[in-house]
This record gives C-alpha cells, sequence and structure tokens, in this order.
C-alpha cells in the first residue's frame, strides 16, 4: 500500500475517517498507553465527575488523526513531525468521532506539509489542532 508524495498534494485537500469509540478500544488504549485513570476506566468513578461519564483518553482522538495521516492523506510512508492539540469537548463511549486533515501549507525545500486537523463528534469539534508530517517526494 503506498502513500501520496509530496508533489501529488494540493492546498485545501482533505480526507477523513469516522470511528466510534468502544469500551474496549478505550481499555486497550489504557493498557498500551498506561494511563490508567477511573475518569477512562471505572463508572462509578466517572458518575462523580463533572463529565457525569467515563470518557476517552483525550490522545486516542489524537491517535485518529494519526490514523488519518498514516493511512490516508498522505498515507503510508509519512512521518508524523509535530502535532498541537486542543481538547475541546469529552468524547464518550459510544459517539463516533469524525476526523479530518486538511493540506493548509506546503514546504518543497523540507517536504513538510502541514494540515489543519479537527475532531467532532455530532458537528461539534472535540479536539482541534495543527500537524507537520514528513511527506517523501518522488524519485528523480
Amino acid at each position: 500500500m503506498a502513500g501520496l508524495f509530496f508533489e501529488d498534494l494540493t492546498l485545501d485537500q482533505s480526507a477523513q475517517i469516522a470511528r466510534t469509540v468502544g469500551a474496549a478500544d478505550v481499555e486497550a488504549f489504557a493498557a498500551v498507553s498506561g494511563d490508567d485513570n477511573p475518569l477512562h476506566l471505572d463508572e462509578a468513578y466517572a458518575a462523580t465527575t463533572p463529565f457525569k461519564r467515563r470518557i476517552a483518553h483525550g490522545m486516542l482522538t489524537g491517535a485518529y488523526i494519526s490514523a488519518v495521516l498514516g493511512s490516508r492523506l498522505p498515507g503510508p510512508g509519512a512521518v508524523y513531525v509535530s502535532q498541537t492539540l486542543r481538547f475541546r469537548r469529552p468524547v464518550g463511549l459510544g459517539d463516533e468521532v469524525t476526523t479530518k486533515v486538511t493540506v493548509r501549507e506546503l514546504d518543497a525545500r523540507r517536504g513538510h506539509a502541514t494540515f489543519a486537523t479537527v475532531c467532532t463528534v455530532a458537528g461539534k469539534t472535540v479536539a482541534d489542532g495543527e500537524a507537520v508530517v514528513l511527506v517523501p517526494k518522488r524519485e528523480a
């Protein structure tokens, strides 16, 4: 499976995925990351918080951005350089998160593409930011 080359990218080009957050996803993320905050894992504890329910790890939402960049745009071969993230709203179990990345800048000298990144649930932004990705160039 090959990704796009730097030369294939254009400004405003975008791609997205949608994923429904399940309890198994949150539990697997906790196991892999070591973040066992009961807000994410314990229904009784989460009920005592301002959220009143279990919520997903913010970085699970961030991982969905990585999934779009690594599998769709630009795709395989792309290397994450940096990411800014602002978490705007919680993501609950059962929420469908739509993650979209859009090309905003292209730096041909460095082979870097800058993407606007946004994750939404029911049309409301839950996380947004900017990613810089090193994109392979076509052989001369």
